[in-house]
């Protein structure tokens, strides 16, 4: 039942002019959870870095902190692992035992069973509220309550509202950038895979329920009788929301699935601001360009070179 992927990814910035000195933040380490477990993690940093650390964030991701301090006008970053998912349950979550999402909910940090040890999260109120990335406006609340008539559990809702994101929202890579507001998603009805995990827990703090952004990785079919090819993903984005009873749960409104063994988990946060690949500060560097291939295979299947 469990499934070891490899996942290559590779980050490539070219300068139109000379990068004097820069330092970067990367969040490419996958998690290690009660469900997934990392069995190797290697980034490679071309030009070398004058220094790099590593330590663990606010809500417990693994950064990497780097350094260049000489003069350089491309920069790759290729961050390859072999992780293991198990699945989460032996059966899919049962939306019966979730109270109602109207009635008084527990507002105690709960013993969160999405990680490694089971340890009690910080502070759970961080993810009902405004971020960055994340609004809280009434038009939103009103299409979140389509989903949430009086009385409906709290996941009942959520699965609900993925539901219908799915099915009313196009999926168009070149409709949104990672600036545009959430309600401008709304409006359009079109986005990509932060858009719709961005929307999705925006509808659910709207209503004062608890919901993260979780970044990872997918994995995708190739079309019937052709290989699978080296860079074709892309990194991916989902939703976790706090259901009473069940403690997080991961929902895929992209793709329409509740979040199991094809989904690798790297890190959350309140949004794509707390967990985004790579950031950084130049001295330098004016124009950039940017290319980013993502490869993510079971290791019992080929992989054919683009």
């Amino acid at each position: 039942m469990t499934v070891r992927y490899r996942i290559d990814h590779d980050t490539r910035y070219v300068y139109s002019s000379s990068v004097s000195t820069s330092q970067h933040v990367a969040c490419l380490r996958p998690r290690e959870l009660a469900w997934q477990h990392v069995r190797s993690h290697a980034l490679t940093i071309e030009p070398a870095p004058a220094r790099v650390a590593h330590r663990e964030d606010y809500f417990g991701n693994t950064l990497d902190h780097f350094e260049l301090l000489r003069p350089h006008r491309e920069l790759r970053v290729l961050s390859r692992a072999v992780v293991d998912v198990h699945p989460r349950a032996a059966t899919p979550p049962d939306v019966a035992l979730s109270p109602p999402w109207d009635s008084p909910l527990d507002a105690e940090p709960v013993s969160d069973s999405n990680s490694a040890t089971g340890a009690i999260f910080i502070n759970d109120e961080q993810f009902a509220y405004a971020s960055p990335y994340v609004m809280i406006a009434p038009e939103l609340e009103r299409f979140a309550r389509v989903s949430f008539p009086p009385g409906r559990s709290v996941l009942g809702g959520a699965i609900d509202l993925m539901h219908r994101i799915h099915a009313e929202f196009r999926f168009d890579p070149s409709a949104t950038t990672i600036t545009t507001p959430v309600t401008r998603v709304l409006a359009d009805r079109h986005g990509v895979c932060q858009d719709f995990a961005h929307l999705q827990i925006s509808c659910l703090r709207a209503l004062g329920l608890r919901a993260r952004y979780v970044s990872g990785y997918l994995l995708t079919d190739p079309p019937p009788g052709q290989p699978r090819l080296i860079g074709a993903d892309a990194s991916h984005a989902w939703v976790s929301v706090r259901c009473p009873h069940h403690g997080w749960v991961d929902l895929d409104p992209t793709n329409d699935v509740i979040v199991d063994r094809r989904h690798v988990t790297i890190a959350w946060g309140r949004d794509y601001g707390d967990v985004s690949p790579l950031r950084g500060v130049l001295l330098g560097g004016a124009e950039h360009t940017l290319t980013v291939g993502v490869s993510m295979a079971p290791l019992d299947l080929p992989v054919t070179a683009a």
